[in-house]
C-alpha cells in the first residue's frame, strides 16, 4: 500500500479551478463535447418546464383548497381535474429529465475514466507514480472517485440551476403574498448556510481520509484472497488478522469523528428544517384572520416559502454531500497533477543514463547504478558488450543490484549514469520471476496486442507442444475460452505460458528474471534451448552461478558495486575483466 503524502482538502479557489478544468476538457472534447452540451441544454429546458409547472401547481392548489373551504362543488371538480393534468405533465417532464441526466452522467463517466486510464497507463506513468509514492490508491480514484465525481457534479449542477430557477419563479409568488415573508426567507437561509459551513467544515478533511482508509482496508482483504496459498502455508493468519484489525480500527476511528460532526450538524439542520413548516403560518395566518387573504393563500404561502427556502438552503441540506464531493475533486485533481508531473519530468529532464539504439547488441559503457532511495552504489562503471547471438548469465547475491541492471536495460531504472546500448524496447522482452497472466483468452494471453487474429493456430500449438503444455488447450477449452489463468494454473504452468508468450513474440533479446525459482532445472534448460533455436539472445538473472553449459559469458555482481566478467569454455569460467574497484 502506497502511503502517499498528506494532501490538504481546501474549500478555496484551487478546488474550483480543478473542477472547472475537468468540465472544460469534457465539453470541448471533439468526440463527445457536442453531445454533452446538447443533452445539458435539454436538461435546462426541462428544468424550466418543471419550475413553471410547479408555479402553476401552487396556484391550482390554492384554488383547490379555497373551493373546499367555500364548499364550491363545481370549482372543486374543475381544480381537481387541473391538479391531475399538472401532475401528469410534471411526471412526464421529470422522468425525461431523469433519463437525460443519467445518460449524460454515463457519457461523462465513460469519457473521464477512459481519459484517466490512458494517462495512467501511457509512458509507464503507473510505474513512475508507484516509485514516486506520492499518490495512494490510484485504482480507487480511477474507478470509484470518477464515478462519484461525474454523478455528483451533474446532480449538484442541476440542483444549483433548479434552485436558481426556483428562486426566480417563487420569489414573485412569495412577495405578492407578503414582502415580510420573502425577507424572512432570505435572512433565515443566509444565517443557516453560514452556521452549517462553520459546523461542518471538518467533514471535508475527514471524508477525504475515509476514502483512503476504506481503500486500504479493501486492498488488504484483496491481498489475502490473492495470496491464500502462501498465507496458509506460512501460517500467517494471526499476523494478517492483526493488520486487518488495525486497518479496521483506523477506519472506524475516523468514521466516528464523522458521526460526531454529523450529529452536531444534524441537531442544527433538523431544527432548521422543522421551523420552516411553521414560519409561513405564523406570518400569514394573521392576514387570514383579518380577512385580507383567502384560506388557500395560507397553504400557498407555506408551499412557496418551503420551496424558496429549499432553493436558498442548498448548502444546509447538501453540506454532507458537498464535503464528500470536495474530497473527491481533490483526489482526482491530485492524481491528474501527479501524472502531469511525472510525465513532464520524463519529457523535460535529460536522463542521467544515456540510451543508444542498436539492434545488434546490448552493451553497457561505464554504467553506474544506484539505489534511488538510499543512494547506495549497486553497480559501478560496468563496461561490457553482449552481441546478438550470445548467451549471458548474470549472478550475484544482491537482489537489488540484479534488479537494477534488468530494469535499467528495460528502461525502468534511471538512478545512475553512464550509457546503455540496446535495441528498441519492442525488440527486448522480459520473463519476470512472477509471471503476469491477466484474465482473458489464451490467444490474447500469448500474442502481442492487435496480433490476435494475424497469427494462425499452428505456430501457437507448436510452441505449447515444444514446452510440453499443450494439454492446457484440452483442459480449458482451446485458445478462445476466457479464463482466470492466474487462479487456475500452478506457478510452473504460469511460467511456461509466459515463456510461450516470449517465444511467440520472438524478440532479439530476452531478459529472464530467476526462471529457476518456479521451474526445475530441466525445464529452464528446455526454455534456453528453444530460445537459442529461434536466434533469441538471452540474459538470465540468477542468485548463484549454476550450470554453465548453455551460456557464453557470466557477469558476477559482487559487493560494493564491483563486478567480474568471465568467458565460459567447456563449462569452466575464464575471467576476462573485473571492474568497480
Amino acid at each position: 500500500m502506497a502511503v502517499g503524502r498528506v494532501e490538504r482538502v481546501p474549500l478555496n479557489r484551487q478546488l474550483w479551478d480543478r473542477f472547472v478544468r475537468v468540465v472544460k476538457r469534457f465539453t470541448s472534447d471533439p468526440e463527445v463535447g457536442r453531445t454533452a452540451l446538447l443533452r445539458f441544454g435539454l436538461l435546462i429546458l426541462l428544468l424550466f418546464g418543471i419550475n413553471g409547472l410547479n408555479v402553476v401547481n401552487s396556484y391550482v392548489g390554492r384554488d383547490f383548497l379555497t373551493a373546499i373551504a367555500d364548499r364550491d362543488k363545481a370549482g372543486f371538480v374543475t381544480q381537481a381535474l387541473n391538479y391531475l393534468g399538472v401532475f401528469a405533465a410534471l411526471t412526464a417532464v421529470a422522468v425525461i429529465a431523469r433519463y437525460t441526466e443519467e445518460s449524460l452522467g454515463l457519457l461523462w463517466r465513460e469519457w473521464l475514466t477512459r481519459r484517466s486510464l490512458t494517462r495512467y497507463l501511457e509512458h509507464k506513468n503507473f510505474y513512475r507514480l508507484r516509485l514516486a509514492g506520492e499518490i495512494g490508491n490510484p485504482d480507487q480514484r480511477i474507478a470509484d472517485d470518477v464515478r462519484t465525481f461525474t454523478v455528483t457534479t451533474l446532480s449538484f449542477t442541476l440542483m444549483l440551476l433548479n434552485s436558481s430557477f426556483t428562486v426566480v419563479a417563487f420569489s414573485g409568488v412569495l412577495w405578492t403574498i407578503s414582502p415580510l415573508l420573502f425577507v424572512v426567507a432570505v435572512l433565515y437561509a443566509g444565517g443557516g448556510s453560514y452556521l452549517t459551513i462553520r459546523l461542518g467544515r471538518p467533514l471535508v478533511r475527514l471524508n477525504y481520509d475515509q476514502l483512503d482508509k476504506e481503500a486500504d482496508f479493501r486492498s488488504s482483504l484483496i491481498q489475502v484472497r490473492e495470496n491464500a496459498d502462501a498465507i496458509a502455508l506460512l501460517d500467517w493468519e494471526a499476523r494478517l488478522q492483526a493488520r486487518l484489525l488495525r486497518r479496521l480500527k483506523d477506519l472506524a476511528a475516523n468514521f466516528r469523528k464523522i458521526i460526531r460532526i454529523n450529529q452536531n450538524l444534524g441537531f442544527f439542520t433538523t431544527g432548521y428544517n422543522w421551523l420552516i413548516q411553521i414560519i409561513p403560518a405564523l406570518l400569514v395566518a394573521p392576514l387570514y384572520f383579518a380577512g385580507k387573504v383567502e384560506f388557500g393563500v395560507v397553504t400557498q404561502s407555506a408551499m412557496a416559502f418551503t420551496v424558496l427556502l429549499g432553493a436558498f438552503s442548498l448548502i444546509v441540506t447538501q453540506f454532507q454531500s458537498i464535503s464528500s464531493f470536495a474530497a473527491v475533486i481533490v483526489r482526482l485533481g491530485s492524481l491528474a497533477e501527479e501524472i502531469d508531473a511525472v510525465d513532464s519530468e520524463r519529457r523535460t529532464e535529460a536522463p542521467a543514463i544515456e540510451v543508444v539504439p542498436d539492434e545488434g547488441q546490448v552493451a553497457y559503457d561505464r554504467l553506474t547504478l544506484r539505489s534511488p532511495r538510499s543512494g547506495r552504489t549497486l553497480i559501478r562503471e560496468l563496461s561490457i558488450a553482449i552481441p546478438h547471438g550470445r548467451r549471458v548469465l548474470v549472478a550475484g547475491p544482491d537482489e537489488t543490484a540484479r534488479a537494477s541492471l534488468l530494469r535499467a536495460t528495460a528502461g525502468l531504472w534511471d538512478a545512475g549514469e553512464g550509457r546503455i546500448v540496446r535495441p528498441s524496447l519492442d525488440r527486448i522482452m522480459c520473463l519476470t520471476e512472477r509471471p503476469y497472466l491477466p484474465s482473458g483468452t489464451l490467444r490474447e494471453l500469448l500474442l502481442r496486442t492487435q496480433l490476435e487474429r494475424d497469427v494462425p493456430d499452428e505456430p501457437i500449438r507448436d510452441v505449447l507442444q515444444a514446452l510440453n503444455i499443450e494439454s492446457i488447450l484440452i483442459r480449458f477449452g482451446g485458445l478462445d475460452t476466457e479464463r482466470d489463468w492466474g487462479g487456475i494454473l500452478s506457478l510452473g504452468e504460469q511460467q511456461l505460458l509466459a515463456a510461450a508468450r516470449l517465444l511467440l513474440a520472438a524478440p532479439r533479446f530476452a531478459l529472464l528474471d530467476r526462471p529457476a525459482s518456479a521451474l526445475d532445472p530441466e525445464r529452464v534448460q528446455d526454455i534456453l534451448d528453444l530460445l537459442a533455436q529461434r536466434s533469441i539472445s538471452y540474459v538470465t538473472f540468477e542468485e548463484t552461478v549454476g550450470a554453465l553449459g548453455r551460456y557464453d559469458e557470466v557477469l558476477e555482481l559482487l559487493t560494493d558495486g564491483r563486478w567480474c566478467w568471465s568467458s565460459v569454455e567447456n563449462g569452466w569460467k575464464a575471467e576476462l575483466r573485473q571492474g568497480g574497484d
